[in-house]
């Protein structure tokens, strides 16, 4: 029974083209931008899909005004459209065929100069938003603003599509690029083995026990890793891909190891009798993870040197699923308690050096939370009125963007 409620916790806790902006607590002084479309390609749905694509990139930005209007221009001229003499930026593209690909050229224009040129060639079409992507970032790094590296990596996530089946698929933030790569049975937590995205772990339930497997995206190839009665999840693999931080019951007893890829050697880091699951490193020599040590679930570190353990949340009695990066921690926390309807669990980040609080997200039940590498923003996933979704936050700017999946519901993901 025991391992049965740990692994309900464990999926608790862990449990698109356009962006709509959820939350904006303030509106700011921004820059305006418009986009004019020049492309002589030749598929009218791509250009419109393209031109959407960069919009939502814009907007995710968050340092313009973006105008959303699709305003067909030439490319030869640095005269803008009169409908954007106003605008303090325009952005000019033009897509022309390229084999199954197509070349790209852009400029951004203010006050009748050219101040970026930008060219792009990409092999194939379907790929077309990481072009996206990178116009945004390169415009982004341009306005001297912090670096959004996050916009151009990949997210891997698993979607339910049916009773005890899932699939995992390789996507890009917003959700317009999907890729299959995982079919058949009930495979879920899918985690990127590095920073390099070159491969992954998941956790199979469709042997006798539950079963960590490891694949190279870049040769296809599949290997059993470890396998635990009861349960087995990694949560957390560290910066150079030499640690996991795995969730295993061998012993009916769910509890948090470490293991080493290079020896196969795991070893326990939580000796609690109660549940400890779904650690995150914290550096070299701490982790932050989940237990129900208090009577329910909260959020706490151990120091890996001193074996001191040390509570982090003292907001709320059901706090789960956890991120750290550095000083700051975000966890799932319910807000409400009703018998009769169905609750909301917001994010909330803290800080481990001060009493700062911060909630990062108001409806629905919003979950498992993925810092970006330089923390400047964080994905998670939203469910709201039927509706699973991705969605980011852009810490500094104070907004939420969601990007909604087609069809089945999120379970877990990583980027």
């Amino acid at each position: 029974m025991k391992i049965l409620f740990s692994i309900l916790i464990s999926i608790t806790f862990a449990f698109a083209s356009d962006a709509t902006i959820e939350v904006i607590k303030k509106v700011d002084s921004l820059p305006s931008i418009a986009v004019e479309d020049s492309s002589e390609y030749k598929d009218e749905t791509f250009k419109l899909k393209f031109f959407k694509t960069l919009i939502a990139d814009l907007n995710v930005l968050s340092i313009f005004n973006v105008d959303r209007y699709h305003i067909i221009s030439s490319y030869d001229t640095n005269t803008v459209d009169v409908r954007n003499k106003a605008m303090d930026y325009v952005l000019k593209y033009n897509i022309q065929d390229y084999g199954d690909g197509f070349l790209l050229q852009m400029k951004l224009i203010s006050d009748g100069n050219i101040i970026l040129g930008k060219k792009y060639k990409i092999s194939d079409s379907k790929k077309y938003m990481f072009v996206a992507h990178t116009m945004a970032y390169e415009i982004n790094e341009f306005m001297g603003q912090p670096s959004i590296e996050w916009i151009k990596k990949k997210v891997i996530f698993s979607r339910i599509v049916g009773p005890k089946k899932s699939e995992i698929v390789i996507a890009d933030y917003a959700l317009a690029y999907q890729h299959i790569v995982v079919k058949g049975g009930f495979n879920v937590f899918p985690k990127w083995s590095s920073q390099k995205q070159d491969g992954f772990y998941y956790t199979s339930l469709n042997e006798r026990e539950p079963t960590l497997k490891y694949v190279d995206t870049h040769t296809g190839s599949v290997k059993n890793i470890i396998s635990s009665e009861g349960m087995m999840t990694c949560s957390d693999v560290s910066d150079d891909g030499s640690k996991l931080l795995l969730t295993m019951a061998p012993n009916s007893q769910p509890d948090i190891y470490i293991y080493d890829v290079a020896t196969n050697i795991y070893s326990k880091l939580t000796q609690y009798r109660g549940i400890d699951v779904g650690a995150q490193f914290m550096g070299d020599d701490k982790i932050a993870f989940i237990s129900n040590r208090l009577g329910y679930p909260n959020i706490f570190s151990k120091d890996l040197k001193t074996g001191y353990i040390e509570q982090m949340v003292y907001y709320g009695r059901n706090n789960s699923a956890c991120s750290a990066n550095g000083e700051y921690v975000i966890y799932k926390a319910r807000e409400s308690s009703n018998a009769f309807s169905k609750n909301t669990f917001n994010l909330h980040m803290i800080s481990t050096k001060t009493d700062f609080i911060r909630r990062l997200t108001a409806s629905g039940v919003n979950e498992f939370p993925r810092f970006s590498k330089d923390a400047d923003a964080v994905l998670f996933i939203k469910n709201y009125k039927n509706q699973s979704s991705i969605g980011i936050i852009r810490l500094n700017h104070n907004k939420n963007y969601l990007f909604p999946l087609k069809y089945g519901k999120l379970q877990a993901m990583d980027w």
